[in-house]
């Protein structure tokens, strides 16, 4: 994960249920007991000052003010209130009511986490998972999670899991992934149930069952999970564990690719092209690839410049057939290369350039597909026979050095 991803997606889960998290800074309302409740902060009272602090977070009581949140929050973290202390965490990392610094937020949470606070340890985890405001270290981020796992909190036996899963911080062991995935899961964590559903797809960790796959992924479609939905209308797709149905693979591709999913929009656009589940159109299959094209699927490049190339769905347009395929070429994929060489080859949509045409053709005969390979090399030596030796040589050359590249990317 990039910097900061854990915490950030960790913050994003807890928000819908900070209110509990806050059980013994409990706000107050009534001019009356505002006053009271100000009065005992003042005198130092660690309970009053959290629970100030918490309504000045919130604006519930009183006017919104970060500054005044972090102060009583300070006030009773150095009482060392725990609650307060992992909210002045918070603070610290978010730049609230004070300047943003991970080394203060993980201080903080720190504090909080020796004396056992849940989400602390989790806190703490996630900075040594990124390495925010302590040295990355996944040994220390798999303790602290484990700790918290241990209390039973969802989200570190869910992180914990992914640890398991990965192999950082701990030995790779997909069983005790699949085992915190499932107490995950069973808290009705949407990523856990994701995860688990991945597991019993593969028989990682738990014996492959298509069927426990597509139950813990629905799980997770229904909380919103927008890989998961992708996942199940893939299950319903292929009849993986669930009665093959394309049009239940429509509908659950429809609410990923809503999402953004561009796995999804690229299937749902083969689905529309093929009239599958959905009646066949073309105008929507172009819409839905555009939509992945664009945030640079490959297939989805390729298929959108078959439908410019064939005016369906768009408007015939050679030129944008060229540009999509030579998006989709550029990332490797043969059958964009050998339609892009054609182009090259016949001179539509770009200018007829014969040692253009073979570079794309040679590098589509690379690729693993027997039948394709076979096709690419045979028009790839035919338009050889054209170019002087010169422009071969430099040709196979380009072709040489680009597959290099490319396979250095990938490594």
């Amino acid at each position: 994960m990039n910097s900061r991803s854990c915490r950030w997606l960790i913050i994003s889960a807890l928000l819908i249920t900070a209110s509990g998290a806050w059980a013994q800074c409990n706000p107050v309302s009534g001019a009356q007991n505002i006053t009271t409740l100000k009065q005992q902060a003042i005198h130092g009272k660690a309970e009053a000052q959290c629970s100030l602090g918490v309504m000045y977070e919130d604006g519930d009581g009183v006017p919104q003010d970060y500054a005044q949140a972090a102060n009583w929050f300070r006030k009773a973290a150095e009482q060392g209130d725990a609650q307060a202390q992992r909210i002045l965490g918070d603070l610290y990392s978010d730049g609230k009511g004070v300047p943003q610094d991970a080394t203060q937020g993980a201080l903080w949470y720190r504090k909080a986490a020796e004396q056992g606070d849940a989400r602390a340890q989790l806190m703490l985890g996630a900075s040594y998972q990124d390495g925010d405001g302590v040295p990355q270290d996944y040994a220390q981020a798999a303790l602290w999670y484990r700790k918290a796992a241990e209390q039973g909190h969802a989200r570190a036996q869910h992180m914990l899991g992914d640890l398991y899963s990965d192999g950082k911080g701990v030995p790779q062991d997909y069983t005790q992934a699949a085992f915190w995935f499932r107490k995950a899961a069973e808290q009705g964590n949407a990523r856990a149930q994701l995860m688990l559903g991945a597991l019993y797809h593969e028989g990682e960790g738990v014996p492959k069952d298509y069927a426990q796959a597509a139950t813990w992924i629905r799980k997770a479609a229904e909380q919103g999970n927008a890989r998961a939905q992708y996942l199940l209308g893939h299950s319903y797709s292929m009849g993986d564990g669930v009665p093959q149905d394309y049009a239940q693979a429509a509908l659950w591709y429809r609410k990923a690719a809503e999402q953004g999913d561009a796995d999804a929009q690229f299937d749902l656009g083969v689905l529309y092209d093929g009239g599958k589940g959905v009646p066949q159109d073309y105008a929507q299959a172009a819409a839905w690839d555009r939509k992945a094209a664009e945030k640079g699927d490959a297939r989805a490049q390729n298929n959108l410049g078959h439908l410019y190339y064939h005016g369906q769905g768009v408007p015939q347009d050679a030129t944008q057939a060229a540009l999509w395929w030579r998006k989709a070429a550029e990332q490797d994929n043969a059958r964009a290369q050998l339609m892009l060489g054609t182009l090259y080859y016949d001179g539509v949509g770009v200018p007829k350039d014969y040692a253009e045409a073979y570079f794309w053709f040679d590098l589509a005969a690379a690729v693993k597909d027997a039948s394709m390979a076979t096709d690419a090399a045979k028009v790839r030596d035919a338009v050889a026979l054209i170019l002087t030796p010169a422009d071969l040589s430099s040709a196979q050359d380009r072709a040489r050095k680009w597959s290099e590249a490319h396979q250095a990317k990938s490594q």
